[in-house]
């Protein structure tokens, strides 16, 4: 006879305190079984986006690193997470030979592949008489929860700020005590994760981010988190991106510290709100006559910036950062993407699909976000002829060429290249190309 439970779901929520949709599956009384889903249509194309040649992705070995330490406290508890490898259709069909399931539980994914994949689950689940339930847990306010007065979503960051703290209050930060109710956990021996190597992958020997935040850098962080040479941010994009952390915790602890950090944590919630209502912008420019530059997509440029060898050495040594690392400062971040878009006229698509491949902390709502900002062309109150002087942005934010010296050692020996473009030429380009696609 098979066993009857209900089942949670962890998909960006890797952790067992202050998590919403464990918690109301918990609290249903009934075994549950942990189950986590190594996703194939998200992994096949990890592996052909690296031609199968490069097995280190980071990301994959941060969520296998996560799975070891759930599975840690779970066997404490006599349970277990049931982590599998496949399509998700695929393996709810072999769940629901195994298992007389009652209920599945989850919590909510707003970007557009998430919201395809759980639509195709629910209905799966529904013809074997199983309900699907989804709460949100890796924001603070989602979908329509912070709107403008007459109904519509906002699309400037600054005013959705003020409305979104207009609106917070205690109710929206208060943890969901899933301890108490840990005694519901189905009890059964320990399952084995999927190993690496068996979804094509191998170890890269990373040493992450630790989730633990200080509090020195939270309340510097106005003043410090521009200056890519010292730690002046938190390195916790990794853990709010899995869900290794609770956003209400830092919401409630750190963003009571500072508020320019609180409003880094808004600007989260702000592009996960504008991907739901928006979801056009994962492939076309926010603002849609954006859509009509003639991008020059110069290949060989493209590769010089990829591999951090265009001469402008702050966005060198960026790159460079990101290729070694996975990671990037935000700072960096905003400089290199603005010179993509703007210096060398290539699509910023390019670039994106670029910190897609690279990045740890690879989030497609914020990264989506964040090059249709630098490009012009997404939710910005700021005119497209913004565009950043590199050499201004290096004697503001890195004066003493600390961080610049750390990943480019030869910037004044011969070997370095000299600048790709000029900047003043690069600028008036831009301005040409852009003005001429508006007017249209």
């Amino acid at each position: 006879m098979k066993p009857l439970v209900n089942i949670f779901w962890f998909r960006r929520d890797l952790r067992l305190e202050d998590n919403a949709g464990l918690y109301h599956a918990l609290n249903e009384g009934k075994p549950l079984v942990p189950l986590f889903i190594f996703d194939r249509n998200i992994l096949d194309e990890l592996v052909a986006g690296s031609g199968g040649e490069d097995k280190k992705d980071r990301r994959v070995e941060f969520i296998h690193g996560a799975l070891e330490e759930l599975q840690n406290e779970l066997v404490k508890l006599g349970s277990t997470i049931d982590a599998r490898y496949g399509f998700p259709a695929a393996i709810y069909k072999q769940l629901v030979q195994e298992y007389a399931i009652e209920k599945v539980f989850a919590n909510h994914d707003y970007e557009p592949y998430a919201v395809k994949r759980d639509r195709e689950i629910n209905s799966l689940l529904k013809e074997n008489g199983i309900v699907f339930h989804t709460y949100k847990d890796q924001v603070i306010f989602e979908k329509n929860e912070v709107i403008k007065d007459d109904g519509k979503p906002y699309t400037v960051f600054t005013p959705y700020s003020r409305k979104w703290k207009a609106v917070l209050n205690d109710f929206y930060l208060r943890s969901y005590p899933t301890r108490k109710y840990f005694a519901h956990f189905y009890q059964q021996p320990a399952k084995q994760i999927p190993s690496l190597s068996s979804m094509r992958f191998e170890p890269a020997g990373e040493t992450f981010p630790p989730r633990r935040w200080k509090e020195d850098i939270i309340r510097n962080y106005t003043t410090q988190r521009d200056l890519p040479a010292i730690p002046g941010t938190s390195r916790l994009s990794v853990h709010l991106r899995f869900g290794t952390i609770s956003i209400r915790r830092l919401a409630k602890e750190a963003g009571a510290l500072n508020e320019t950090f609180l409003n880094e944590l808004i600007w989260r919630d702000f592009y996960q709100m504008i991907v739901w209502h928006f979801p056009r912008v994962v492939q076309h420019s926010f603002k849609p006559e954006y859509d009509k530059i003639k991008w020059r997509n110069n290949e060989k440029e493209f590769e010089a910036w990829c591999k951090g060898q265009t001469g402008y050495p702050i966005v060198d040594a960026g790159m460079r950062e990101l290729n070694t690392t996975g990671y990037m400062h935000n700072r960096v971040r905003m400089i290199v993407a603005s010179f993509l878009a703007k210096h060398l006229l290539v699509d910023w698509r390019w670039g994106e699909a670029y910190f897609a491949k690279k990045l740890l902390d690879y989030d497609l709502a914020a990264n989506n976000g964040g090059w249709q900002w630098a490009a012009g062309s997404g939710c910005d109150a700021a005119p497209y002829f913004r565009i950043f002087n590199p050499w201004l942005q290096t004697k503001k934010f890195d004066p003493e060429l600390k961080y610049i010296r750390k990943w480019v050692p030869e910037l004044e020996e011969l070997t370095y290249p000299s600048p790709i473009v000029d900047h003043e030429s690069a600028r008036k380009r831009c301005l040409e190309v852009y003005s001429q696609a508006l007017k249209k």
